[in-house]
């Protein structure tokens, strides 16, 4: 059972982005942003989906270089790769990270999921298993108030649960409900082998965290009859925006990172990944 009831939930993201600042964020992603109607809603918490080598990673990586030059103050959280790996990376499509922390725009962590695993573990203890308490989701530095999240991935702090995927899903809806408290506009990766809305197959773990997003955005591998191998691209929800629901072709491009052509609609004889 959830903690919240959603239309609470999206009527108060709704009220705390009226009126004031900001209320929609363009990702200055090439060609993306043309696909997503007003752009991202402020505090929304957006998936990033898709299987091994699909471009998740890199178009996070593509968010912290638009956002960071834009005065965003943005919050990498890995759970894989390690922080000198992800600042390099970004070196290679024209991203200035080291700019970006001595500005205090920009904060990369690499975290163990089996910390966050055992510290739900204890606190649920604690509370003799009662499911309504306040659970601590991320740890996110003190000293640091970020605008924008990215956590990478999901994956791997779900498995950090070994199976326990009623304690994972009580993680993902204290993660949620801390992000959009903080008015924290986020986007996670999910690494999955088959599209979990194409899959019939597939069970999500928690069956929770696809309802609990405001937006999700999946990559796809695409392979041809022909023996063609190409990148897509398709935004399957967007919580108060009216997306481009065309599956599009996407590239990634040397010293550009991610380059969407929301021209080029896939057509023929193909199959997702």
């Amino acid at each position: 059972m959830l903690f919240y009831n959603m239309k609470k939930r999206e009527k108060h993201r709704k009220k705390k982005i009226k009126g004031e600042g900001e209320k929609f964020i363009k990702t200055r992603i090439p060609g993306f942003d043309s696909l997503c109607g007003d752009g991202i809603p402020v505090g929304s918490s957006v998936l990033v989906e898709g299987g091994p080598g699909n471009g998740k990673t890199i178009f996070c990586l593509n968010l912290v270089k638009t956002m960071c030059e834009r005065g965003k103050k943005v919050l990498f959280m890995s759970f894989e790769e390690p922080e000198d790996r992800l600042m390099d990376h970004l070196w290679l499509f024209g991203a200035k990270p080291d700019e970006y922390v001595k500005k205090g725009l920009l904060y990369v962590k690499r975290f163990n999921a089996l910390d966050i695993a055992r510290s739900v573990e204890a606190l649920l203890s604690e509370a003799k298993k009662e499911l309504l308490i306040e659970v601590q989701p991320v740890l996110i530095p003190p000293e640091f108030k970020p605008d924008i999240v990215l956590i990478d991935s999901l994956s791997s702090i779900s498995s950090a649960f070994s199976g326990e995927s009623s304690r994972f899903r009580i993680y993902m809806e204290q993660l949620f409900r801390y992000l959009e408290g903080h008015n924290i506009t986020s986007f996670l990766v999910r690494e999955v082998a088959n599209p979990t809305h194409l899959a019939s197959g597939y069970v999500e773990q928690g069956e929770a965290v696809s309802f609990l997003s405001d937006g999700i955005i999946v990559l796809y591998n695409v392979f041809y009859k022909t023996g063609h191998r190409k990148r897509a691209m398709e935004i399957i929800k967007m919580r108060g925006v009216d997306i481009d629901r065309r599956i599009v072709e996407f590239e990634i491009k040397k010293g550009r990172g991610i380059v969407v052509n929301p021209n080029k609609v896939l057509s023929g004889n193909y199959i997702l990944t």
